[in-house]
C-alpha cells in the first residue's frame, strides 16, 4: 500500500492532485486507514496512471469521470468508452493542427527577425514604429 506522497512521487504528480482526484471518486479502488488517511493498492495506482494519461492528453475531468464510471460498469461499455476516446481524438487532433499553425507563424516570425538581426532588412516589426492611419 502507498500513502498519498509516495503514490504521487510514482506518479511524478502532486499530492494535491492525488487528494483531489480521489475527492472527485476517480480512484475507486482507494482504501482508508484507521486515521482516514488515503492508501493506494497496486489497482489504485493503475487507476490514477490512466488519469493522468487521458488529463495529459487534454480530456476535461468531466468525460474522465464519464470514462471511469463507464469502466466500472464493465465490458458492456466498450463502445461507450472507445466514443470518448475517439472525441478526445478530434480534440486532440484540432490542438495539433492549431499548433501547426501557431509554430509556422512563428518560424516565420523568427526567419524575418534573423534577417534584421543580420541587417538584410529593417526592422518593421515593432508596432510602435509602424506608420499611423487616421481613423476616420
Amino acid at each position: 500500500m502507498y500513502t498519498v506522497k509516495e503514490a504521487a512521487r510514482i506518479l511524478g504528480l502532486t499530492e494535491h492532485t492525488i487528494r483531489f482526484y480521489t475527492d472527485k471518486g476517480l480512484v475507486p479502488s482507494v482504501k482508508r486507514d484507521k486515521n482516514n488517511n488515503r492508501l493506494f493498492d497496486e489497482e489504485s495506482i493503475n487507476w490514477l496512471t490512466g488519469i493522468k494519461y487521458l488529463r495529459d492528453c487534454g480530456m476535461p475531468l468531466e468525460f474522465v469521470k464519464e470514462y471511469v464510471a463507464l469502466c466500472l460498469e464493465g465490458d458492456a461499455t466498450i463502445e461507450q468508452r472507445y466514443q470518448i476516446i475517439l472525441r478526445q481524438q478530434e480534440t486532440a487532433r484540432a490542438q495539433l493542427e492549431e499548433a501547426a499553425r501557431r509554430l509556422e507563424y512563428m518560424e516565420k516570425k523568427a526567419e524575418l527577425y534573423r534577417g534584421i538581426v543580420e541587417r538584410r532588412i529593417p526592422d518593421r516589426m515593432n508596432p510602435a514604429n509602424w506608420p499611423t492611419k487616421s481613423v476616420g
